[in-house]
């Protein structure tokens, strides 16, 4: 089984109208991690940037004006997804994986490939996908009415995990928490 575990950091919370700042994640395959990324990427020139979300993510306008253009880091990452999957295959294709991914990260991802020409998302990925977030409310359902909210660091509190809230929303230390949060769930014995 392919799965890609990812998260992002975004200009904004409409993906219309907004654009990626940084995709993070890990290839896994069939168990084992094979790679981690962590792309910056420079808004495409008609992303609308919010400050409120830049202020989120600990980043400034002219610090993600300096990343990579987004063209040039979406070659990367379709170089990086063919290395693990041959999009000409039908039966060939990862399922997407992260926190709250299904109603938030997955319409950017599309939104990326959309703008940098490319429309066959669908070749890459399952439509169906697997949310860490939809898998921990049934896993916490019983400690629901302790937590503050249901955001990534308070179900990673809730389940035990280690967490560093200075280092929130980096989208790299956020895949490492909706990593182990899957792992704890789907296969309990693995992180002992």
């Amino acid at each position: 089984m392919k799965i890609l575990f990812f998260d992002l950091e975004t200009t904004g919370l409409n993906p219309d109208r907004n654009a990626i700042h940084q995709l993070a994640g890990y290839v896994e395959i069939d168990g084992v991690i094979k790679q981690k990324f962590d792309f910056k990427i420079q808004p495409h020139f008609n992303a609308v940037i919010d400050a409120k979300a830049l202020e989120i993510s600990g980043k400034t306008k002219e610090e993600i004006m300096q990343y990579p253009e987004s063209k040039v880091v979406f070659g990367e990452f379709k170089r990086m997804l063919n290395q693990y999957t041959d999009p000409y295959n039908t039966k060939d294709k990862f399922f997407l994986c992260g926190f709250n991914n299904a109603s938030f990260d997955n319409q950017f991802l599309r939104g990326f490939f959309n703008v940098n020409g490319d429309k066959y998302f669908g070749s890459w990925f399952w439509s169906n996908t697997l949310d860490v977030m939809v898998l921990a409310t049934q896993y916490l359902q019983n400690k629901r009415i302790e937590m503050p909210n249901f955001k990534l660091v308070s179900v990673a509190s809730a389940m035990g995990l280690d967490v560093d809230v200075s280092k929130a929303h980096d989208g790299l230390y956020d895949i490492e928490l909706t990593y182990q949060i899957y792992k704890r769930i789907v296969e309990p014995n693995s992180l002992g």
